[in-house]
């Protein structure tokens, strides 16, 4: 006993100096608030970083390094300093940090999102932005879209009728969860079988935002086995692993004997696609079985939560703002005229719809704090020495807040976007939802197609209201929830009734 009492103590000893002397490097490092030993500033961070991280900056400037544990983590909270990381320096600062869940959730991060920088990473790349996510696979996929929104708004209806109110949350999560499954898998999930997909898809987004200690002080890497969080991803992991493998094989096996092997490329789901992919091997490398599922996975945790989260806060402004409300209904109808619902060929005609969306990413960007890029060389930026393998968190909640790029940044106000060009493509840093430069979101297209028909079927067939009228505005919990997304932590609900069409 006496023995393990020394032994932790000159342990402790050990970090305490090592921390000094890492702290005390007479490098030109970018301003850093002060650290604890061991933690460094970990005990910082709190429930929602993006807000304490908003609030430090402020005190020691957009280019800010902390320190969570041993790892030097670089925080960007302005359009210039993203602008370095993203466009100036965007091939030092391409890679991803590798962590113990990664390897865990997402094939030993064979997909694109975790996948380290490289020549493999570009070539997974290429096949989603070709093959899966193009502007014109994405049109032909319209047919799905329409249908569920369709579906959606049967829904809605059965509510009105029962006047009963709708659950908002959950029927865009529900929505947008059937338009990917059909889109990606070629099946949707309905009954006992749909509560148990979006169950494990809710289980798998957790953990991927889950905050690991032993990511950033190693030897406390025991509590996170403790805790069970390892067991769980793998047990999660397991069951999408069954679910995708069972999904390829029936259509390995509805395939057998079509000897057409263009009409997959062209007609099919994603899993289609990446099955002519491999067959042909149209793209001059091998996939295997391990690299479909890790891309299809992607499509999961990159297309449904963030797009269900984007309409979810959609709505609660549109509530909050009956205004608004009213001007985006009166501009879809209008367009509409006398047809029963708004299909894509109408989206070109609106102005306002996009900007109400523009403005809603801006506000309440899914991901606030943009996923983890890390350095792969030691590099100088904006004269400041940083060292290879800084982790680089980009604050894209606080740069769509700061005062220097938008006037009254904490109002909603889509008016903002109708006389300007800013894109989220990635070109204006001050607004950069989907990320920027190598490693920014390829499925802008994908998204923005499946939130447009939403949105606008909601408010067309639509009108809306909260319970309990103006009071019910005035008790609307705006409160959020921080994980891999950035949830309501309350659904939203809210009275429809029919327009009367």
């Amino acid at each position: 006993m006496l023995l393990i009492i020394i032994s932790s103590i000159f342990l402790i000893f050990f970090m305490i100096i090592k921390w000094y002397l890492n702290s005390t490097k007479t490098k030109n490092s970018p301003p850093s608030p002060p650290k604890l030993p061991i933690i460094g500033n970990l005990h910082q961070l709190g429930l929602f970083p993006h807000r304490t991280l908003q609030f430090l900056a402020k005190q020691y400037g957009p280019f800010m390094q902390i320190h969570l544990g041993s790892v030097p983590v670089l925080v960007i909270s302005s359009p210039e300093a993203a602008s370095e990381i993203m466009k100036t320096h965007d091939r030092v600062f391409a890679n991803r940090p590798q962590t113990k869940l990664y390897d865990i959730l997402l094939y030993d991060c064979k997909d694109v999102s975790a996948a380290p920088y490289g020549e493999y990473w570009r070539q997974i790349r290429s096949i989603s932005v070709l093959h899966l996510l193009s502007a014109k696979r994405v049109q032909s996929l319209r047919a799905v879209r329409e249908e569920e929104v369709g579906f959606m708004v049967e829904k809605i209806k059965q509510c009105s009728s029962a006047s009963v109110a709708v659950n908002i949350s959950e029927l865009v999560s529900t929505t947008i969860n059937c338009i990917v499954c059909r889109v990606a898998l070629g099946r949707k999930y309905s009954g006992e079988s749909g509560k148990g997909f979006k169950k494990l898809l809710m289980d798998f987004t957790e953990l991927l935002g889950t905050v690991i200690v032993g990511d950033y002080v190693p030897w406390l890497d025991w509590v996170t086995h403790v805790s069970g969080v390892y067991a769980r991803a793998k047990r999660v992991a397991k069951q999408f692993d069954d679910l995708l493998e069972d999904v390829v094989e029936e259509h390995i096996n509805k395939q057998k004997g079509d000897s057409d092997c263009s009409s997959a490329e062209e007609h099919g789901d994603f899993v289609d696609v990446l099955l002519w992919i491999q067959r042909t091997e149209s793209l001059g490398f091998p996939i295997d079985r391990t690299v479909i599922k890790a891309l299809l996975l992607d499509m999961f945790s990159a297309g449904t939560d963030t797009i269900s989260t984007l309409l979810e806060w959609a709505m609660t402004e549109l509530l909050r703002h009956p205004n608004i409300m009213k001007k985006l209904q009166e501009e879809i109808r209008r367009v509409a005229c006398d047809k029963t619902n708004i299909t894509e060929d109408d989206l070109g005609n609106l102005k306002y719809l996009p900007a109400v969306i523009k403005e809603t990413l801006r506000l309440h960007p899914p991901i606030p704090l943009l996923v983890p890029r890390e350095n792969r060389q030691d590099i100088k930026v904006k004269g400041y020495d940083i060292k290879a393998g800084t982790r680089i968190l980009i604050n894209a909640w606080a740069i769509a807040r700061d005062p220097t790029y938008w006037e009254q940044p904490e109002d909603f106000k889509p008016e903002r976007f109708l006389n300007n060009e800013i894109d989220m493509k990635g070109n204006d840093f001050q607004l950069i939802p989907f990320g920027a430069g190598r490693r920014g979101c390829p499925g802008i297209v994908y998204a923005m197609a499946a939130g447009e028909i939403v949105l606008a079927n909601l408010v067309h067939k639509f009108n809306w209201e909260l319970h309990g009228g103006g009071a019910g505005l005035e008790k609307l919990d705006m409160s959020e929830t921080f994980g891999l997304t950035m949830h309501r932590k309350t659904p939203l609900e809210a009275a429809a009734t029919l327009n009367g069409f």
